[in-house]
């Protein structure tokens, strides 16, 4: 037997016992028409503006509905912060065991829960990565734009080819902290497309974010993201990586579902007429039916 061949049956080898992975994996494709029919019928149904994009990150299928127009975020948005502290962290700029001292002027309202702690709690800059992505802690994220900077975040989607994705200002602080007002005060928080958040999640999902192992560290923390009323309501059993956004007018979401196959899920909605802060708010609603449509339309493991 030549080297070669020897070469190839042990490299097949090593992929078989790869935990998860099957060597030729054939992943099932969905009835990609009658999806796309499906969630154009629910966005076109809605109160409000509507984009979306659904990418199947191993078959590769993808259907859009203004995939390349350009919403608010809300907190969506500090995933893009994520990943700029992972790419900080993996050069050895920064530290995930830095500690942040916490006081009483740092911390504003809205989401999350270090504004209810005592002054001068000391947790590390990771604590406040976790906040961050799972509660959506606005005083955690306010603290780590100061550690990374506003325009750095701006680099790293820049770098991996968002154009359109940027964060404008720390959570409640625009008048003092915006960097480019005019957006800040259109947009809000920040500025992304359906098709570019979609990306940044590809990018995650096949470990070119920063890393491999910072990547699959990022996705590990928003599995565990809190918020589950929105495109998981109906996911019961199956891990999503999701980070979302919730203003009076807009909810977003952007996820990643690990069913048979790799299935990416965005969306993005505005000027929502129901403005309710209830559960079954229509834009919550219609994230969730479009996240139980998705879930219908490729098989689980």
């Amino acid at each position: 037997m030549s080297f070669r061949a020897e070469r190839g049956i042990c490299s097949a080898l090593f992929v078989a016992f790869l935990p998860g992975v099957t060597p030729a994996q054939t992943f099932a494709r969905a009835d990609t028409a009658r999806l796309h029919r499906t969630l154009d019928s629910l966005a076109n149904a809605h109160r409000g503006v509507v984009g979306y994009t659904v990418y199947n990150v191993d078959t590769r299928e993808r259907m859009s509905l203004r995939g390349d127009s350009t919403f608010p975020t809300a907190s969506l948005i500090k995933v893009s912060v994520l990943a700029t502290l992972y790419d900080l962290a993996e050069r050895d700029s920064i530290r995930l065991t830095d500690p942040i001292v916490v006081t009483k002027i740092d911390m504003v309202p809205g989401s999350g829960m270090l504004q209810y702690l005592h002054d001068g709690i000391q947790i590390t800059v990771g604590d406040a990565a976790w906040l961050m992505s799972t509660i959506s802690d606005n005083t955690a994220t306010n603290l780590l734009l100061r550690k990374i900077g506003i325009r750095r975040t701006w680099a790293k989607m820049e770098s991996l080819g968002l154009q359109h994705t940027k964060i404008h200002a720390e959570s409640f602080r625009r008048a003092y902290t915006s960097v480019a007002m005019d957006s800040s005060v259109k947009y809000g928080l920040g500025v992304t497309t359906p098709n570019e958040m979609t990306r940044l999640f590809e990018l995650l999902a096949n470990g070119k974010a920063v890393s491999p192992r910072a990547d699959s560290a990022m996705l590990a923390i928003l599995e565990n993201n809190q918020k589950g009323d929105m495109l998981q309501r109906y996911a019961e059993g199956v891990a999503f990586a999701h980070k979302d956004g919730e203003d009076s007018d807009k909810r977003t979401e952007c996820g990643l579902f690990r069913l048979q196959s790799r299935v990416i899920v965005c969306v993005l909605t505005n000027k929502n007429v129901d403005q309710r802060w209830l559960v079954d708010n229509e834009a919550q609603v219609l994230l969730a039916n479009i996240g139980r449509a998705v879930l219908a339309a490729w098989p689980r493991k």
